[in-house]
């Protein structure tokens, strides 16, 4: 009888529990769903990075289909990060470097999965990633589902999705950098309804395991705005575009 009653049980638990596929369409249906995101061209999100007493102001630009600008500004100079779809380049005047520098394959991980323009889960596996789900874990207190990502680079994600919200909580990066493999974690929280489509507003970003994490806050986001792609271009010697 009592066997009866388990294969019962678990039979029903089976037919309700959630395939890795459909959390992922549940999440992006969270966010906005896939037509509202596929319908933005350009983002521009502006904010501050806080680490103790100190402050950076940030513009991140974003634009179909995989380009991406990432500005830190520090008295009235900026360091800034590019991706055009090819090529990945960098000014940074705070080493003495007035011109644009190429980024190696290793350092431009972060800013190319930047340029993912709907992020890494919509539409993975024409990406050639594959995706597993782990199981549940919590994060401070809330129950989420837990999400194994790896990019066709080999390199791997691990998404924490709040079980009632389906809003990501946390997201585990792994990365390989000349043999090393880096892990570094991003919370997410305070999401704002922007043009149909919610964004994080406030965001924590350090490596795993670390108590200090740098400390993210949007202010603004802008969706559609005109972007020209020489914004994302590598400049010849002179300066940045802007």
């Amino acid at each position: 009888m009592y066997r009866v009653i388990f294969i019962v049980f678990a039979s029903a638990f089976l037919a309700h529990a959630q395939t890795v596929d459909e959390i992922i369409a549940r999440n992006i249906q969270a966010r906005g769903g896939e037509a509202k995101l596929k319908s933005f061209q350009t983002v521009r999100m502006t904010g501050t990075i806080s680490m103790g007493d100190f402050h950076v102001g940030f513009v991140q630009e974003e634009k179909r289909p995989g380009k991406v600008r990432e500005e830190n500004i520090i008295q009235g100079m900026a360091q800034v990060q590019a991706y055009d779809g090819k090529t990945a380049w960098q000014v940074n005047p705070f080493e003495g470097r007035k011109d644009a520098d190429l980024i190696s394959e290793d350092d431009r991980k972060g800013l190319l999965e930047d340029a993912d323009f709907d992020g890494q889960l919509v539409d993975y596996k024409n990406k050639d990633h594959r995706a597993e789900l782990l199981g549940h874990d919590s994060v401070e207190g809330t129950d989420c589902y837990k999400i194994r990502l790896t990019l066709s680079n080999g390199d791997a994600r691990v998404y924490y999705i709040d079980a009632d919200s389906f809003l990501e909580i946390k997201v585990e990066s792994e990365r390989k950098i000349r043999g090393t493999v880096r892990y570094q974690e991003t919370l997410y929280g305070d999401y704002e309804q922007v043009n149909g489509v919610y964004f994080p507003m406030a965001m924590e970003v350090g490596a795993k395991g670390e108590p200090q994490h740098a400390k993210i806050t949007v202010q603004k986001v802008e969706t559609n705005v005109p972007l020209d792609d020489s914004l994302f271009t590598m400049p010849k010697m002179g300066g940045t575009k802007k």
